[in-house]
């Protein structure tokens, strides 16, 4: 049986930079792996169904909806000789549309197990290649995987550069509240035309602890307008006195306040003090000091 993680992510900044003539949204991002996610355990079973999937009954209509189910088939059209029929076991712990890459982050989990299982001998890029055409954040979690490192994303997503940042510990708000991304992009107030910014490596200043502009999520007061319960996170994480920046993720709902040295001291009440549910978690990459 293989155990496979299959972390969350955060985004420290979030712009629109222009929209693309099918439609698709150029953005740039710079994507963070977490050491909090879900677990998928994979192993060969009998029978005529390539992938049996247990615990994800709840995530949609049907399972064959689901992106593991789709990331399984997805290889086995590329090499139908070399697949036998597995059966996944999902220990799910990332809400669903809390913007931390959940479904994403399964579909990546599975490409990557699955060529290693199936030994289909594929490289990251057409690992990559494969899940942009599944999911919008799927090559992130796979790049990050190859290269143990965070990225600059740009492109709709699928563009993706290592960077290295400072380790660093979360307070991770999740509300109760699903946000459908496709409604967020075609908000009146969604701003689109954000400059694309060269030498992320060097301005991480305004985007890593604190969050200054230009630097900023272009969905957070949409979100924030839209649901009460990301309002309630957010102004929580504002009113602690801390010097980072609070923001949120994705296009919500989860909510975070990256946490310098002498808010570790606070960190636990802090999190008990929350209005919804709150996790302290880490980097799952990153540079000491």
């Amino acid at each position: 049986m293989m155990r496979i993680f299959s972390p969350a992510k955060i985004n420290l900044f979030l712009h629109i930079t222009g929209v693309r003539t099918d439609g698709y949204h150029d953005l740039q991002s710079v994507f963070r792996a977490l050491d909090f996610g879900d677990y998928l355990e994979i192993e060969p079973t009998d029978g005529d169904q390539l992938v049996t999937l247990l615990g994800a009954d709840h995530l949609t209509s049907s399972l064959d909806d689901n992106l593991i189910v789709k990331a399984a088939h997805a290889l086995a059209k590329i090499h139908p000789e070399r697949t036998t029929p597995i059966t996944i076991a999902l220990d799910k712990h990332i809400p669903t549309g809390a913007g931390l890459g959940g479904g994403s982050s399964n579909c990546a989990a599975t490409l990557i197990a699955l060529n290693e299982l199936w030994q289909l001998g594929l490289s990251t890029k057409e690992l990559i290649d494969i899940g942009a055409s599944l999911g919008a954040d799927v090559p992130f979690f796979i790049f990050a995987h190859a290269h143990r490192s965070d990225a600059i994303a740009t492109g709709v997503g699928e563009i993706l550069s290592p960077i290295a940042l400072p380790s660093r510990v979360y307070l991770l708000l999740m509300p109760d509240a699903h946000l459908a991304t496709a409604h967020f992009f075609k908000h009146a107030k969604l701003s689109k035309d954000s400059p694309l910014m060269d030498g992320l490596e060097s301005k991480q200043a305004g985007f890593e602890r604190s969050l200054i502009a230009p630097f900023h999520n272009c969905f957070e007061a949409i979100a924030a307008e839209d649901s009460p319960s990301v309002k309630d996170a957010l102004d929580y994480l504002h009113s602690l006195p801390s010097q980072s920046t609070p923001r949120m993720t994705g296009t919500g709902s989860a909510v975070f306040l990256p946490l310098s040295t002498e808010d570790l001291d606070h960190a636990t009440r802090w999190q008990q003090g929350a209005p919804c549910r709150a996790i302290i978690c880490h980097s799952l990459y990153g540079t000491q000091g």
